[in-house]
Formats: structure tokens, sequence, C-alpha cells
């Protein structure tokens, strides 16, 4: 098990090079199944998630080519498997996005209830929901949702009661190839959701809607191959923004999507931060100061991103003022907070909510990461605290970040990356 050792206190300075997008490539990776024929990925991120997901994709006779640009080749012409199995699906919640795909290929589908981080339920009963309108027939026994359309599916309205990114990408899939026209309200409506559309575009599907939150699918018979560049990670990009600003320095984001983080990149804004955007570029600069507080409400896109909650929390507990942090998508999103406090940050949590009263400066302490994004979050106090802080569990880490460790010591930062 690795860990991170940081030695804190250095302001950040440089640029950075933003990977490809984990929560756009994993549904992209499963849009595959769907293709009988060669399709082609680039700006493939190096994560373990990825990983996973292609190793899935390979149980079930796909063909995976890596080369060593970032890229991947599949062919899923002899696909032989409709099972997402338990020892692969267990370790990644997004899994969940083969179904709509096997589905739509297969008629059928076995997918092992997933797991994943412990950040609060994600219930799959919205996909059950949702792909019943499409006229499939599910039964969950023995860990596995079983899924069947034996007539093959046909479209229909989706209401989702919730927003839900997965399952809004899940009935897009299975639309795709339906019989008739499906409309889905209340979809999700983040850039990851419209890159898998516009992926599915490429291949010969007929989508309206892209970008919005009712998207109509016309049905075709089949699918096609295609090249599809995956979109930037707008949640590496802001997460490597806060850490440059908690350290009152500066940093150059390149072949990044602003418009993909208008919501961070203003709240940094209000923190002090002054940013420069451009077309594919986003510079931060701090110009030395300590950022002030910001209070922070989660919210499903384009609202602030929860994926960048517990970034913005490490923020506060160094920054001038109070800040108020709401999380509204998760319950359990705050686990970070009691590493923190060993930190000496001052953060006090009433339900959903945390109160940071910034200090100047929070101690080094050993801590633990609890999931992804919480244990960015540890990262970044770890760079802003005086002395050493190690940070355990950075398996999380590697499931959303690609060497993170390497990008933040051309910052300037004192972090290694520690075998134990």
């Amino acid at each position: 098990m690795d860990r991170f050792v940081i030695r804190g206190g250095r302001a950040l300075s440089g640029d950075v090079k933003v990977s490809g997008a984990k929560n756009a490539a994993l549904p992209i990776l499963a849009a595959a199944l769907m293709v009988p024929g060669r399709v082609r990925f680039e700006n493939l991120p190096h994560l373990n998630d990825v990983t996973t997901m292609l190793q899935l994709l390979g149980r079930m006779g796909v063909e995976v080519l890596l080369d060593d640009t970032g890229s991947v080749e599949l062919d899923a012409t002899q696909l032989s498997s409709l099972v997402a199995p338990y020892d692969l699906v267990r370790t990644m919640r997004a899994s969940i996005v083969v179904l709509g795909p096997l589905l739509a290929r297969g008629h059928e589908a076995e997918v092992s209830l997933p797991g994943g981080c412990a950040i609060g339920a994600r219930p799959v009963n919205l996909h059950i929901k949702a792909l019943e309108k499409l006229g499939v027939t599910f039964e969950v026994t023995d860990g596995y949702i079983k899924g069947r359309a034996p007539g093959g599916l046909v479209g229909g309205k989706v209401l989702f009661d919730k927003i839900t990114v997965t399952g809004t990408e899940n009935v897009l899939m299975a639309a795709a190839l339906a019989k008739g026209e499906t409309i889905i309200e209340n979809a999700a409506r983040e850039p990851e959701v419209s890159d898998l559309a516009d992926c599915l575009v490429a291949f010969g599907a007929k989508i309206e809607g892209i970008g919005t939150d009712t998207l109509r699918i016309e049905g075709v018979p089949s699918l096609h191959g295609a090249t599809h560049r995956i979109i930037p990670d707008r949640i590496e990009a802001g997460t490597f923004l806060v850490a440059a600003a908690a350290t009152r320095g500066q940093c150059t984001l390149t072949d990044c999507e602003p418009e993909h983080m208008e919501a961070t990149l203003v709240k940094l804004e209000e923190a002090g931060a002054k940013i420069t955007r451009g077309d594919t570029t986003v510079s931060l600069d701090m110009e030395g100061c300590r950022p002030k507080a910001v209070d922070i409400t989660t919210l499903e896109y384009p609202g602030f991103a929860t994926d960048m909650q517990a970034q913005f929390v490490a923020l506060n507990a160094v920054a001038e003022g109070v800040g108020q942090v709401t999380e509204t998508i998760f319950e359990n999103r705050m686990m970070h907070i009691p590493e923190m406090q060993r930190m000496g940050a001052h953060i006090d949590l009433h339900g959903a909510t945390a109160s940071v009263i910034g200090k100047p400066v929070l101690k080094g302490a050993p801590v633990m990461s609890t999931d992804l994004r919480a244990s960015a979050s540890l990262v970044v106090a770890g760079l802003v605290a005086e002395g050493e802080t190690v940070v355990d569990r950075v398996y999380h880490i590697d499931r959303g970040y690609e060497r993170i460790e390497e990008k933040l010591r051309r910052l300037g930062a004192d972090i290694d990356r520690v075998r134990v």
C-alpha cells in the first residue's frame, strides 16, 4: 500500500497539463459494448478505474489495444459475455454504466451490485425504474441486477425523480438502439453526459437536446466505429487551482475546458484569485495573498460540483474569515473533516454543513484517506501545513488523479510516494 509524504509550506508555481476526464471516460468505454466493430478513444487518462473498466470489457470478450499516446482501440465484434462479475464491479461504482449498453446490444445483462467509495447511497433503483420504461424486466438476486428484454428495447418516456448522472447515461445508451423515440426528462446536464452523447452521435446515434435537461433519442438499428476524444477533467483541473490558491501561489492549466468549470472559477475569484480564461487554458495567481473564505453549496451541474467540495474545505481552513460549506448531493461526504481537524483545522460540522474558521497555517499530521476527493483535499491540506503530513490509503486518489504527485512536484511541491 502506498502513502504520500508531504512537507508543506511551499507556494505552488508553474504549468499543469490536464488529463482526460475519468467521469467521461468510464461511460464512453462502456459504450464500446454497443458497437460491433472497432472504436478509438483519445485522451484516455491512466487511472485505476479506467484499468478496471478495460479489464471488465476484456472479460466480456472486447479486444483491447492500448498505445503510448493515451489512446485505446476497442473491438466488441466478438462480444462473448453479458455478465459484469462481482470481482471487478465491487471496486468501482461507475461499473453500473455497462447495464444500458449490454441491454441495448444483447437484450439482457447481469451486473453485480457496484462498490466503490463510501460517500453515501447511490441507489440503482433509479436506473432500474428508468430502463423498465424501455421494456426491460428486472430481478435483483444473489447480489446481481438481472435484466431481460427478449424482444429488444422499445423507446419510451423517462422522467427522473432525482437527477442522476449514471442513470441518465445508462438510459441514453440503451435508447440509442431501442425501437422508436425515447425522451429523457430531468436529465443530468454534466459535461461528461454531453461528452457521452457526442460520442454516441459519432457512432451513428440520433440525439437531440445535448447539454439540456431534456434528451430526445431516435433509436437506430446499429452503430458503427468512430474516433472520439475525451474531454478534459474539470475536477482534476479545479483541484490543482485550489492547491495553488491555498498555497498563495500561481498556476496555469493547459488542455482544459474553462466553460466546464465556471462554478469553481467564480468561487476562486471570490477567494481573491486573479483568474485569466483562455480557449483551452486557465491561469490563477494569488499574488502572494492569503485566500478569503467562501461559502459553498453543492448542486447538480451547472451548480458547484460535489467533487470539488472537499478541496474547498481545505482552502477555507487556511483562508481569512469563515466559510460555510453545505453538501446536498451525497449524505456521507464529510469524512475528510475529522482528518483535517487532526491537522489543526477549525471546523464545526452540523449535519450536512461545515462551518470553517480559517487559520493562517495548519500543522502536519498522519491522516487517512476515505474516498477519492477526500484524498485530494488532504493532499491540499498537507501542502499548506507546517512540517510533515503523511496521507495513507492513496489508492483512493489513484482512482481519479493521474500521477498527481508528479504533477505537484513540477509545481514545486515537496511530495513523495512511499511504498509501505
